[in-house]
């Protein structure tokens, strides 16, 4: 695939890896920034004047159809990389003491927008536009959804179980979603990464891949057509569940 001239939607696009998409990407695309912080999103519009941005909350149920129709204002998409996450929940059995109904309604509302943001917006998203991505789309010049996954999709650690579970679900959504689009010019395609150096890595783990680093093997496994790019560790972490798969899963457990 040749990313030139394309419209391409990026979701968290103002920090992390996202950012480092955004700012790749362009320099020879029309990029549509999607974030919640419109304070981020002037300063990114500043700095690169032709990005189209959009303030939307992703962790909110409503959002996507609140602002179906200003998205569909873009007109016709060709990429669409759906980058936002968040990690709220790390231990359910952390305050077990504290099971005031205010202690538990900030659990469940913790939850609810983790798992909103991870995996119900892709969702929405990719339904509010798919029309848009198919009327792009020929098979000279084939549109794409882009779903950044991680490693933890294949399997997961004990900490951040909300979190694992919606990556192992965006696996399954991205699957069943290339079976459904297999007789149109649109490639479903995802990318697993291993740990970044985001913020919502800090303080935990070492010798992560840079942003800058998770973008360009993002970029370089859409241009190279790879649908499910398995990125730096996450190559042997394959290899391990395909050798050893109970290995591989005690290893993980406490990654």
């Amino acid at each position: 695939m040749n990313l030139s001239q394309k419209t391409i939607l990026i979701t968290g696009a103002t920090s992390g890896i996202g950012l480092a998409l955004t700012e790749q990407l362009q320099a020879n695309n029309q990029v549509i920034a999607i974030g919640r912080s419109e304070y981020k999103l002037e300063q990114l519009h500043k700095q690169y004047p032709s990005i189209k941005c959009m303030v939307l909350d992703l962790s909110r149920h409503d959002a996507i159809a609140n602002k179906q129709q200003a998205l569909k204002s873009f007109g016709p998409i060709d990429i669409i990389i759906n980058n936002a996450a968040i990690q709220n929940t790390a231990h359910f059995t952390e305050q077990l003491s504290d099971n005031s109904a205010n202690q538990t309604s900030i659990k469940l509302k913790k939850i609810s927008e983790e798992i909103q943001t991870n995996l119900t917006s892709v969702c929405q998203l990719t339904a509010c536009l798919l029309t848009q991505l198919i009327s792009a789309a020929s098979h000279q010049q084939p549109g794409a959804v882009v779903n950044i996954n991680s490693g933890l999709a294949l399997a997961p650690k004990k900490q951040s179980a909300v979190y694992c579970a919606t990556k192992a679900a965006m696996n399954h959504f991205t699957l069943s979603l290339r079976y459904q689009l297999e007789h149109h010019p649109v490639k479903v395609m995802q990318a697993y990464l291993p740990l970044v150096d985001t913020a919502m890595t800090f303080g935990r783990g070492s010798n992560k891949l840079t942003c800058e680093q998770a973008a360009n093997a993002i970029i370089k496994g859409i241009e190279d057509d790879v649908l499910d790019n398995a990125i730096g560790k996450v190559k042997w972490l394959k290899r391990l569940l395909r050798l050893t798969p109970n290995f591989a899963f005690n290893m993980m457990k406490n990654a």
